[in-house]
This record gives structure tokens, sequence and C-alpha cells, in this order.
């Protein structure tokens, strides 16, 4: 009796093990999610760290900074926690790349990838199972910030409705981000190459309207921040967050007035230049 097989990247399996294309895949991403938890668990101290950094940076600038802070006209540190909050939630999101970066080149350096190229199990299931893990990291992000950010006053004042769709715009960025990440993970060489992307993070986190409202900058640099992915999505959840004193600020740029349909529109951008990006060097990696 002659067993069909199903062919794929890695190898080949039977159809009775692997079920359909789409079941596969789920599976496959699935055990890579798994994975990665484990891993997670093993060394709390990594997911301490990168909760650490960002409460560090709440509590630096609104305490250190906020109170020389005038972003609304209202006087200096007049609201500033409320400001700068939203941006806050939108840098954290932007800054986690380096995170996803920094954990696929360590695992290509430990030779967890060519672990799955050996093995019968989906095609994507290494990206996918990777975005899917630091989604679910994100979120649990977004709530250790947003309980500081509750201890320290700030309150959102606009619905549940629009609260809820506040905190899926910063998911729906981290995810988008993710695969920058990825591609830039199997892009370098080593993991102290990737220590040194702080180089690209910070200008996209802090030329944007994370602190201060592009409008105060000088005008090509304000034009830049105001045309910065990271911007439209703090602009647009400020909004949504009914954030006091933003009614005083002019927008200077017309994707000021935009920003909600700015933070759907790039991260989507964003996601269908870098998704098949990923996917492709990772299938390169075996050549």
């Amino acid at each position: 009796m002659t067993t069909t097989t199903t062919p794929s990247f890695f190898g080949s399996r039977t159809p009775e093990a692997s079920g359909s294309g789409l079941i596969w895949s789920l599976r496959d991403c699935w055990t890579i999610v798994l994975q990665e938890f484990t891993h997670l668990l093993r060394q709390p101290s990594t997911f301490g760290w990168q909760i650490g950094f960002p409460v560090v940076m709440v509590l630096m600038f609104v305490y250190v900074f906020g109170s020389a802070m005038d972003v609304t006209g209202q006087g200096a540190g007049e609201g500033y926690v409320d400001f700068a909050m939203p941006g806050m939630f939108a840098m954290t999101m932007a800054l986690g790349f380096m995170d996803t970066a920094y954990a696929v080149t360590h695992n290509k350096e430990k030779g967890f990838m060519d672990r799955f190229r050996s093995m019968p199990m989906s095609t994507s299931a290494p990206v996918t199972g990777r975005a899917v893990a630091d989604v679910i990291r994100a979120a649990m992000d977004l709530a250790v910030i947003a309980g500081v950010a509750l201890l320290i006053g700030w309150r959102s004042g606009g619905s549940i409705g629009a609260t809820l769709l506040a905190f899926l715009l910063l998911l729906w960025l981290r995810l988008a981000l993710i695969f920058v990440g990825i591609f830039l993970g199997l892009s370098i060489k080593n993991t102290e190459t990737a220590g040194s992307l702080f180089a690209v993070a910070f200008p996209l986190g802090f030329i944007s309207a994370v602190f201060t409202p592009p409008e105060m900058m000088p005008g090509w640099l304000g034009a830049v921040a105001a045309w910065n992915p990271v911007s439209s999505t703090a602009t647009a959840i400020r909004e949504l967050f009914a954030t006091p004193g933003i009614e005083y600020l002019e927008p200077a740029y017309w994707i000021d007035g935009h920003a909600l349909a700015g933070a759907i529109i790039w991260p989507a951008v964003i996601m269908a230049i870098f998704l098949p990006l990923a996917v492709r060097q990772f299938k390169s990696l075996s050549r």
C-alpha cells in the first residue's frame, strides 16, 4: 500500500498526521507560540527587562521632564500626564520591534531556525508563530503600562468602546512592526548587531508626536514627525481617550487632521511590505 505525502518547504508529512493545509499551518503556528512562552517562563528576567524599560521611561518623562512641558498652552506641566501617556503607549509598541529582531537573531544563532527547517512543518509557522507570540506579549506589556499610568493619575475620558479601539490600534501598530523586526532579525548576522538597532528605533520613537506636538518643532522636523506612523497612532488614541487640552492644538499638517485613518493605514502598508519580505528571508536561509 502506497502512502501519499504532502510536500512542503521543510520536508513532507502524511495527510493523516497533518490534516488540511490550514489546520497544519495553525497547529505549527501554535507550536511556535508555545515554544516562545516556554522559553519566557524559563528566563523571566527577559520579560522583566522588556517591561521595566518603558516603566522607567514613563516615570522619567512624566516626573523629570513633565513639569517643564507646556504642550497645550495651559501652563508648564499642566495636563502633561494625560498628553504623554498615550504617546508612551504608542512608543512602547513601536520600540518593541527591537525585541522581536533580537529574539529572531538569537534563535538563528542558537540553531533553532536550522531545526525548524529540518522539521516537517508549515513554511509560514516560524514567522506567524513569532508574530502571535509577540502580540500576546505586547498585550501584557500594555496591561502593565496602563496599570502604571492609572497609578500616576492618567484616566481615559473616552467611552469604553473608544478606549478598547485605542488599545486595538496600539496592538495593530505592534503587529505591523513585528514583521519589520522578524525581517531585520533574519537579515542581521548576530545579536551584537541587533543591539545597535537603537540607532533606528530612537528616531522612530522620539521624532514623533509622542512627547510634544509636531507643531512645536522646526518646520522640516515637524513634518517628519507628523508623518511618522507612531505619531498617527499617538494622535488617534489621544482623540479616542478624549485627552484634555488637545482641543487647543491646531493641526498644522494634513496627517494630523486624519490621524485615525493614518493609524489604520500606516500599519497595513508596513505589514504589506514586510510580511512577504520576512517569509522570503526565512526561505532564503536554507539556500
